[in-house]
C-alpha cells in the first residue's frame, strides 16, 4: 500500500509534526512500503528517502500571519494539473491513501479528490489527520470570545469532516472536537493514534552532571540552583507567557531558581520583556535545537521540565522528558493526559500559582520524585516511535481496506491499545 501525506506544519526547525512524519518514513522503510510526503518549502524539489520514501517540496509563501517561520501551500498550487502542483503529484504518485494534516488550506484538496472519486468511482482513501484543535487555535490567535468555538464547530461539522473517509487524531482531547462538531450527513469515524518519542538509553549521572555544568558555562546557572526547562514553540497557543509569573512566585519560595527556555516563536520578544520584569536574570533563552542529541543533553541538565499549556493537543516534549528521567510538571488538562497521571508526573492547575506549587512539591519530595520518574520512563517506553509509527501505519491500512471492501471506514479497524 502506498500512502501520500500532506502538511503545512513542516520546516527545518519545526517540532512534533515534523518528527512524526520522519518517524513514519522510517517505518515505511522498515515495512518496505512506499510513502510520499508533501511539504511547503522555499522552492520546488524532490528528495528520495531511502528506497521507499520520498519528500516533495512545493514552493510556497511564508505564512501571512501567526508564525512566519512556516510556509503555506495555498489552494492555487492544487487547482490545476501543472507540473509540480498537488494534483500533478497525486496523479503521478497514484497513492492508495491520501492523508492530510491541515484544516486551513490543504484540506480543500481532499474535497476536490472526494468529488472526483464520486464522479469516476476511482481515487484514494482520504484520511484527515488532526494534530491540533481548531477552536484552541482560534482562541489563541484570533479571539477568546465564545463565538470562536461556535465558528470552529460549524466549519468542522459542515465542511471539513465530510471531505474525508475517516479521521485520525493524536489524542482523545483532539478527537473530542471532531466528535462534538459532527453532524449528518458528515458523520465519519474518528480514531486515536498517539505519536511517540525516540527511545533513549538511561542517562548516567556523570553525563547529567556534565550537561548541568555546561549550563553554568553558557548561561551562568549555578550547579546548586533549581533549574527548570521548557522546550517548545514560544507561541501564544502554548500559554508560555504564564512562565514569567510562575518564576516570580517560585523565587519567593526557592530564591535560587533558574528557567531555561528552548525554542523560538512569535512570543519570544514579549516573553523576554515579561521575564526581565518578573524574574530578572533568572530566565534564559536558547534558540530552537534541531539536533535531538543536543536537545536531550539540555533537557537532562534540568531538575524539572515545565510545560504550561492546558490545551496541548498531545505534547511530545513532556513525553520525551519523561523518557529521559526528568520530572515533569504539567497542567491537569489537554492532550498530555493521554500519558500523564499523578503516578508519573506532577499535574497542576494551569496557572502561574498552580505550576509554581507543583514545582515546589516535586523538588521537596525526593523519594516521590524518584518513584514518579521511574514510572514515567516505563510510560514513555510504551510510546517509542517504532511502536507508535507501526500502529499509525496499521491504522491507515485498516481504514483503506475497509473502504475498498465497501464497508463503513470504521469496520474492521482495530482500536489502538493506547486510546
Amino acid at each position: 500500500m502506498k500512502t501520500l501525506h500532506l502538511t503545512n506544519a513542516f520546516h527545518e526547525r519545526s517540532g512534533g509534526i515534523r518528527t512524526m512524519y520522519l518517524a513514519l518514513l522510517e517505518q515505511a522503510e522498515r515495512e518496505e512500503q512506499p510513502m510520499v510526503l508533501v511539504v511547503p518549502a522555499e522552492r520546488d524539489g524532490i528528495e528520495q528517502i531511502g528506497r521507499f520514501g520520498k519528500i516533495h517540496r512545493v514552493a510556497s509563501p511564508r505564512s501571512p500571519a501567526f508564525d512566519r517561520r512556516y510556509r503555506v501551500i495555498l489552494p492555487h498550487r492544487f487547482m490545476g494539473h501543472e507540473h509540480g502542483g498537488l494534483r500533478h503529484i497525486v496523479a503521478s504518485e497514484r497513492p492508495d491513501v491520501v492523508e492530510i494534516a491541515d484544516k486551513y488550506s490543504l484540506c480543500y484538496l481532499a474535497g476536490l479528490l472526494c468529488r472526483e472519486r464520486r464522479r469516476t468511482g476511482l481515487g484514494p482513501t482520504l484520511i484527515g489527520s488532526s494534530c491540533e484543535r481548531l477552536d484552541d487555535n482560534l482562541k489563541a490567535f484570533v479571539t477568546g470570545h465564545p463565538a470562536a468555538s461556535a465558528l470552529a464547530r460549524r466549519f468542522l461539522g459542515s465542511v471539513y469532516i465530510g471531505m474525508f473517509d475517516a479521521h485520525v487524531a493524536n489524542s482523545r482531547y483532539t478527537a473530542a472536537e471532531l466528535e462534538l462538531a459532527m453532524r449528518p450527513p458528515h458523520v465519519r469515524p474518528v480514531h486515536v493514534a498517539p505519536p511517540g518519542v525516540h527511545p533513549v538509553d538511561v542517562v548516567l549521572p556523570s553525563l547529567r552532571a556534565a550537561a548541568r555544568q555546561s549550563l553554568g558555562d553558557v548561561f551562568g546557572i549555578p550547579t546548586t540552583a533549581l533549574c527548570l526547562v521548557y522546550a517548545g514553540r514560544l507561541s501564544p497557543e502554548k500559554n508560555v507567557s504564564v512562565l514569567a509569573d510562575m518564576m516570580a512566585r517560585l523565587l519567593v519560595v526557592v530564591p535560587d531558581t533558574h528557567l531555561l527556555l528552548i525554542g523560538d516563536g512569535p512570543e519570544h520578544a514579549r516573553l523576554k520583556h515579561l521575564a526581565a520584569a518578573s524574574a530578572p536574570g533568572r530566565v534564559h533563552f536558547h534558540p530552537h535545537v534541531v539536533d535531538r542529541t543536543a536537545l536531550c543533553e539540555l533537557t537532562t541538565a534540568a531538575d524539572i521540565f515545565v510545560h504550561p499549556n492546558p490545551r496541548e493537543p498531545f505534547g511530545i516534549g513532556p513525553l520525551e522528558a519523561m523518557a529521559l528521567g526528568v520530572p515533569v510538571v504539567l497542567p491537569a488538562a489537554g492532550g498530555v493526559l493521554t500519558y500523564a497521571t499523578d503516578a508519573n508526573a506532577w499535574l497542576a492547575v494551569p496557572s502561574a500559582e498552580g505550576l509554581a506549587a507543583a514545582v515546589v512539591w516535586a523538588v521537596s519530595n525526593p523519594a516521590e520524585r524518584r518513584r514518579r520518574t521511574d514510572a514515567a520512563r516505563h510510560t514513555a517506553a510504551r510510546y517509542a516511535w517504532p511502536l507508535a509509527a507501526e500502529r499509525m501505519r496499521q491504522l491507515h491500512r485498516a481504514i483503506h481496506a475497509a473502504r475498498v471492501a465497501g464497508l463503513h471506514p470504521e469496520a474492521g479497524v482495530p482500536p489502538s491499545s493506547l486510546n
